[in-house]
C-alpha cells in the first residue's frame, strides 16, 4: 500500500451497479446472493450500488483483496463471466495534471474511473480482482436479461473461489501479494 496501513487480513468483496439498468445491476445482485451464505471470516460483503465515490473512501481504509463485481461491456457473448486481475495504477508523486482529470460522475462510476480515484486520493489495495458480466441489455427498467440472470450463479462460484484460494495456505493466499500478479 502506498503511504496508507492495510487493516490486516481484510478483504473486500463490492458489488456495484443500477438497478434501474437492467443488466447494470448484476454486481449488486451477486452481492445479495453471497450475503445469503456463510463467508469466511475477515470477509466483508457490501452492496454499494452507485455509491462509488463511497466505495473509494471505503478502499482509503485498505485491504489485502479487494474483489469489485460488475457488469462490463467487453464484447463477450452476454452472460460471459470474466475474472479479470488488475493492476491500479498509482497516483502521479507530484499530483499530475489536474486540468487533464476526468470529470468524476458520482453516481456513474466505472471500475478504472474507481480505480483512477483512489489512486488520485493516494490510495491503493492489495490483490485486486473484477469479476465481470458481459450484459445483454443495460437501457432503463429492472429486471435481468435472461443470459445475466442466467451468470449469477457462476458469478457467485467464481468469487467464492477467489476467496477460497486467497485464503489457502500455499495457494494464492497468505500475505505476500505481489507474488500473485
Amino acid at each position: 500500500m502506498t503511504g496508507q496501513q492495510s487493516i490486516a487480513g481484510r478483504t473486500l468483496v463490492a458489488g456495484v451497479g443500477n438497478i434501474f439498468q437492467r443488466d447494470d445491476a448484476f454486481g449488486v445482485e451477486v452481492i445479495r446472493l453471497l450475503a445469503e451464505r456463510p463467508g469466511p471470516p475477515g470477509v466483508q460483503i457490501r452492496d454499494f450500488g452507485i455509491r462509488g465515490v463511497h466505495l473509494v473512501y471505503d478502499l482509503l481504509d485498505g485491504c489485502d483483496l479487494f474483489v469489485l463485481v460488475d457488469a462490463a461491456a467487453r464484447g463477450a457473448e452476454p452472460g460471459t463471466v470474466t475474472v479479470l486481475e488488475v493492476e491500479p495504477r498509482l497516483a502521479p508523486a507530484d499530483g499530475g495534471d489536474s486540468t487533464a482529470a476526468p470529470v468524476i460522475d458520482a453516481h456513474g462510476l466505472t471500475p478504472d474511473d474507481i480505480f483512477a480515484l483512489l489512486a488520485s486520493l493516494g490510495g491503493r489495495p492489495g490483490r485486486s480482482l473484477v469479476v465481470a458480466c458481459e450484459p445483454a441489455d443495460t437501457s432503463p427498467g429492472m429486471g435481468l436479461s435472461d443470459p445475466v440472470q442466467a451468470a449469477l450463479p457462476h458469478a457467485v462460484a467464481a468469487v467464492e473461489e477467489i476467496l477460497h484460494e486467497y485464503r489457502t495456505p500455499g495457494r494464492n493466499g497468505g500475505r505476500d501479494d505481489n507474488q500473485a500478479r
